[in-house]
Parts: C-alpha cells; sequence; structure tokens
C-alpha cells in the first residue's frame, strides 16, 4: 500500500515532468503526441488523444501503447468525479479485454474555465485500478495540454491572418498584356515568419509593353512588410510615367532616400516589348535574372547591378536583349537561392542547372524551379515571377 506521503510525492514529480514534457513542440498536434507519450510512460497501457472543434485537426491526434485495449465501450453511467472548476472531470468505468479486467478513465481537454472543447483524453490500464493521484495526474495533465493546445489554436489563427495578408499584398500582381503569360508564386520561410518584404508586380504600359518588377525589403516583419507596400506603391506610380527601367529606378531611389525611416530595398525591372522582341533590364543591388529556353536549359544575364533602393547614390543602368516566344523569363527573390554557409554564385548556378521540360506552361516552369530548389524549405521568404511572350495567332489561321 502506498503511503499519502508517498503518494504526494509521486504526484509532484509526476507534474514537473509533465511540465518539462508536455507543450515544448509548439503545435497542437505534437503536443496531443507529447500528453500520449508522457501517460503511456508514467500512468498507464494505452493512451488515445481524440480532437474534435472547429479549425481543428479533427480524429485521432495521437495515441501510444496497446491501442486494442482502447475499444472497450463506456457504460452508460460512468463514475464521474469532478475538479474544482468543472471543467476537466474525469470519467471512469471498469470493462473487460483479453480475459483481463481493464480501468478506463477519459478526460476532456478543454478551454480555462471549461470553455472551447478541444478534444478528449482516453487511458486505459490493466490490473490495478486508477486511484486518486494517478487520476489527479490525469486532470493536471489535460489541464496542461489544453493549455497548450489553446495557445497553438491561437498561434495558427494569427499566423494564418497575417500569412493571408502578406499573400494579399503580394500574389496579385496587377494584369500584364494579354501578349504575355504570367505565373508568380510567394512561400513564407515558415510560419513564424509571419509577414516580410519580399513582392512582385507587373505593371501595364501603352503600346502593348508590360513592366515586371521584383523586390526585396531588406529584414523581415511587419515594418519590411509596410516599407515593401510602401516601394510598390511608389513603383505602380513613377512607372506609370513610362520612364525606362534604370530612370525608373533613379526616381524611385530619390524618393525613397528621402524618407529616413524607410528601409533600403533590392529591385529587378524589366520592360517587355512583344512587339519589337526586346527586354530591358534594370537592377538595383538585386540578383540576377534566369531564362529557360524553348529546350529546358536555363542561364543567368548578366544585368549591371546599381546600389540598392534608398541609399540616395543612383547610378542605374539597362540591359536590351532580345527575347522570343519560346523563352520563359524568371525574376526571384533571394530566399530562392540562397543557402547559409554557401557561397552565392554556387547558389545562382544551381539555378542556372536546373532542365525544365520541354514547352512546359509558365506555371509548371515556377513549380519545377521551387521543387528544383526546394524552396518550401527556405530560410528565407521566396517571391518568384515568370514571364513568356504569347505567341499571336497567325492571320491566316483558320482559312
Amino acid at each position: 500500500m502506498v503511503s499519502e506521503h508517498d503518494g504526494l510525492a509521486a504526484r509532484l514529480r509526476a507534474a514537473e515532468e509533465a511540465l518539462e514534457r508536455i507543450g515544448t513542440a509548439g503545435d497542437e498536434r505534437g503536443t496531443c503526441r507529447e500528453l500520449a507519450g508522457f501517460l503511456f510512460r508514467t500512468l498507464c497501457d494505452a493512451v488515445a488523444v481524440d480532437m474534435t472543434g472547429p479549425g481543428a485537426a479533427r480524429g485521432r491526434a495521437a495515441e501510444a501503447g496497446a491501442t486494442d485495449l482502447l475499444d472497450v465501450p463506456s457504460p452508460g453511467n460512468p463514475t464521474v468525479l469532478l475538479s474544482p472548476d468543472h471543467g476537466h472531470r474525469v470519467e471512469t468505468w471498469t470493462g473487460r479485454g483479453g480475459g483481463r479486467t481493464l480501468h478506463l478513465a477519459s478526460v476532456p481537454l478543454v478551454g480555462p474555465g471549461g470553455g472551447e472543447a478541444y478534444g478528449r483524453l482516453l487511458v486505459v490500464r490493466a490490473g490495478e485500478a486508477f486511484g486518486d493521484h494517478d487520476l489527479a495526474t490525469l486532470r493536471f495533465t489535460a489541464r496542461l495540454a489544453s493549455v497548450h493546445i489553446g495557445y497553438a489554436r491561437r498561434q495558427a489563427a494569427t499566423e494564418k491572418t497575417a500569412l493571408d495578408l502578406q499573400r494579399a499584398l503580394v500574389s496579385e500582381p496587377g494584369r500584364p498584356h494579354p501578349n504575355l503569360e504570367i505565373a508568380s508564386r510567394y512561400l513564407p520561410a515558415g510560419l513564424r515568419a509571419l509577414v516580410g518584404g519580399d513582392w512582385f508586380e507587373t505593371v501595364r504600359l501603352h503600346f502593348g509593353r508590360t513592366l515586371l518588377v521584383v523586390g526585396d525589403v531588406m529584414g523581415h516583419g511587419l515594418d519590411a512588410a509596410v516599407d515593401m507596400n510602401a516601394y510598390r506603391s511608389i513603383l505602380r506610380e513613377v512607372a506609370s510615367t513610362e520612364l525606362a527601367p534604370h530612370r525608373v529606378l533613379r526616381r524611385l531611389d530619390t524618393l525613397s532616400a528621402a524618407d529616413d525611416r524607410r528601409r533600403p530595398a533590392t529591385c529587378l525591372l524589366v520592360r517587355i516589348d512583344p512587339a519589337r522582341g526586346i527586354a530591358l533590364y534594370a537592377s538595383a543591388g538585386h540578383l540576377p535574372p534566369a531564362v529557360f529556353g524553348g529546350d529546358g536549359t536555363g542561364e543567368l544575364l548578366d544585368v549591371p547591378v546599381g546600389p540598392p533602393l534608398g541609399t540616395g547614390i543612383g547610378g542605374y543602368e539597362a540591359l536590351a536583349r532580345p527575347i522570343s516566344a519560346d523563352q520563359t523569363l524568371l525574376l526571384y527573390t533571394d530566399g530562392l537561392v540562397e543557402r547559409r554557409g554557401e557561397d552565392i554564385d554556387t547558389s545562382l548556378a544551381r539555378l542556372a542547372g536546373l532542365r525544365m521540360a520541354p514547352g512546359a506552361p509558365v506555371e509548371d516552369i515556377v513549380t519545377s524551379v521551387c521543387d528544383g530548389l526546394d524552396a518550401q524549405h527556405a530560410e528565407d521568404d521566396v517571391a518568384v515571377l515568370a514571364a513568356r511572350l504569347r505567341p499571336r495567332p497567325s492571320p491566316h489561321a483558320g482559312r
């Protein structure tokens, strides 16, 4: 027989261990797995955590031990033990399984004060029934896990809102001319990054031309996102004046340098003239664009690089290159290629070394690039913008 003193000591040790081991994952399902693992090691022969509620990954989130023992049905009148706040009440009952007497207990996972229901914890033990200290440990761990689950859900909701905001800012570039096919992709560097300063844009100009833009404000977080939106708004206004790309950058640099609160930003502009088959490039500290030919091979373009925007230094140059209907132009931010501890030339060579399927649609090119460079696991935000001339129908077509 365990003395009351020994029982309290064991209960305290269990609580201390639970505080260390439950809630370290930071996400809902990870917390459920930690809860199940802890209880299986310390208290029972089998455990399951089932989640419910709106927005949750419903169903069984975690289980451990001899889970076939969990199939013993609950009677219509289980023994109910109430916790002081009536939130984490424990239901217990006894059943038979595999010729053994099984003791089961069920505890709801709920928010503070018995609020939002997150799910339910079910444990089973063969032989010895759960004692008072065991049931107190169940209540404590259920409450502890509920706190972390609630935080994880609130954090996930906040991150989703921030990500939706970021995507609203960057994922809807303006309409290019119909003579240009466009595809784009924005990938945040993990949900914890929330918002940042990467963006892309297309500006429709006169005479069938389109200005392509990709930029990256230095730093991360809300301040970078605010400055990104400011750069984007100014660029739209300046680009509407029909200045050449290097003159657009000069004007952007001057206006941005006048605000000492504005963070510097890199930017790459490409004005495409489908009628003439010419692309005019200008760069403010940005990485070079890539071009994939009709055979799927890629190359980097050696565009003259001026200083980042916001420095007030100026000195931007333009590069004119022919562009054909079988070529796909790719603009991107540094998160696509840069890897920690790797020389940037090596990173860029990896991009240029990718091989596309000949004749692949523009959207497939973007997907292949992102997959080929593992952009989903990049250490920085990734923004990609691809463009290709849309073939004009022959005047004799249909005759």
